[in-house]
């Protein structure tokens, strides 16, 4: 076989033997849905980038495409005057609808919803194939070629890159500077509380979102500006308040912070952009915070912001994949009981953020604007972020709520509130951004907040 897993889609093998790893993004077609012509559309423009015979080697860590004619999976749907809904159902059940474990077979699962003159196409896929970058540059393909038969074809990808190796020989230094920053992470892992999940249900991933307008989301991003953080910050500050109450244990043992991770799109650091090399660039860090009674969120998303800006001045997220090099090591001699317990126990978070600026990725694939007033998502995950992208305007932002399958109690995860009323007096900007697929470091989902915008993604 041709392409070489890298360490973070070795990771996803591993955690994706103990629940499916899949994402899920969804766009809206401003014309009436034709099944058969919008089947056609997907094969050729499959063809095209040459993501069709596709093969898997989990034990080797290798995969192939070998070419030849699609066979589009896709699904209809009739909206039934609810097209959002209905979006929402298939979202949930295609995140739980695991894919082959390994050997040939199809990694992209579509469905079409019929909402009279416009239709939405949703994209289920295996996530270890691709980042939510490269999905958002095949959907854009998808819907210009349907819309418009004379539309410039897509190119072909370069659909083998290299591995992490070169990565790590283009950024040496960092490695050898933020050695001390593993022994540091390390550390926090054995300070941090770990979530308490319940053993008396099924770990499935849950679904739900809500939409604050690019009104809304605007004045929030200029209280941020006043404050010194990015967007991403206070969405994490307001993720770790709303986890506080479920690990009041952690103030009398000596587990006393409170994290979430972030994974870390990591293209721009060693590969050509996403309209050129299809795969998945990811890595990770994490953040932790004492989480002191009575502390304001603008304190805390300062704090927060202390954290993430060293780190990606650092380029701290190499450690994490030193980490995870070490993992896949170990990770062979373990139990099956050990393996679904073994990152909540040494590399626990209580949730995530994810932000992918969808309007920019989708004017790189060509002229004209994003679709508007499309469902955004999230998913049960970790947190996400583009990597070397300053996190500017959302237009939307979204809710999980935290099911009885994670925790003891319920708890209803609302941002949206406290944007409001922290933006009450601020205003201006214009950019909208969709959430972008993660997974949890525990086999079961945890909570995210996603940023959306022109299309969604969840997983």
């Amino acid at each position: 076989m041709r392409g070489r897993l890298n360490l973070f889609q070795k990771a996803m093998l591993r955690w994706r033997d103990l629940h499916p790893y899949n994402a899920v993004h969804v766009v809206r077609v401003a014309e009436p849905l034709d099944a058969t012509r919008l089947r056609a559309t997907i094969e050729s423009t499959l063809q095209l980038l040459g993501l069709t015979g596709f093969e898997l080697d989990v034990e080797g860590g290798r995969y192939d495409y070998r070419g030849g004619p699609a066979s589009a999976a896709l699904d209809v749907f009739d909206a039934h005057g609810d097209a959002r809904g209905v979006a929402y159902r298939e979202i949930g059940r295609r995140l739980n609808l695991a894919f082959p474990r390994s050997g040939p077979f199809d990694p992209f699962r579509f469905f079409a919803i019929d909402d009279g003159a416009t239709f939405l196409l949703g994209l289920a896929y295996d996530h270890v194939v691709a980042g939510g970058d490269l999905i958002v540059v095949l959907m854009r393909s998808l819907h210009d070629c349907y819309r418009d038969r004379a539309a410039p074809p897509p190119r072909p990808l370069d659909l083998f890159p290299p591995n992490y190796l070169r990565l790590f020989r283009l950024h040496l230094g960092a490695i050898y500077r933020g050695l001390p920053g593993l022994a540091t992470m390390l550390s926090s892992c054995r300070r941090t509380a770990r979530p308490h999940y319940r053993d008396d249900v099924p770990p499935t991933n849950e679904y739900a979102c809500y939409r604050i307008d690019s009104e809304g989301l605007q004045r929030a991003l200029k209280v941020t500006k006043a404050w010194g953080v990015t967007l991403n910050d206070l969405l994490l500050a307001l993720l770790l308040q709303a986890m506080a109450p479920l690990a009041e244990e952690r103030k009398t043992r000596r587990r006393r912070l409170l994290a979430a991770a972030s994974i870390v799109n990591i293209r721009s650091a060693f590969q050509p952009p996403a309209t050129e090399t299809f795969g998945q660039f990811l890595s990770s860090f994490r953040i932790t915070h004492a989480m002191p009674p009575g502390i304001s969120l603008p304190e805390l998303a300062r704090d927060i912001h202390e954290e993430t800006d060293r780190t990606k001045r650092r380029k701290l997220w190499l450690q994490t994949l030193l980490g995870i090099a070490g993992s896949e090591l170990s990770w062979r001699y373990m139990s099956p009981e050990r393996r679904a317990t073994f990152h909540a126990k040494n590399y626990p978070v209580w949730g995530g953020v994810t932000l992918v600026n969808v309007d920019a990725l989708w004017r790189e694939v060509g002229a004209g604007e994003p679709p508007a007033d499309l469902p955004e998502g999230l998913r049960p995950a970790e947190l996400a972020e583009q990597h070397g992208d300053e996190l500017a305007p959302a237009g939307e932002a979204a809710r999980v709520a935290l099911r009885a399958v994670l925790f003891d109690r319920p708890l209803e995860l609302d941002p949206r509130e406290q944007l409001e009323q922290l933006t009450e007096n601020a205003h201006d900007a214009h950019h909208r951004w969709a959430s972008f697929p993660a997974m949890g470091w525990d086999p079961r989902p945890i909570p995210t907040i996603a940023g959306g915008g022109s299309a969604f993604n969840a997983g």
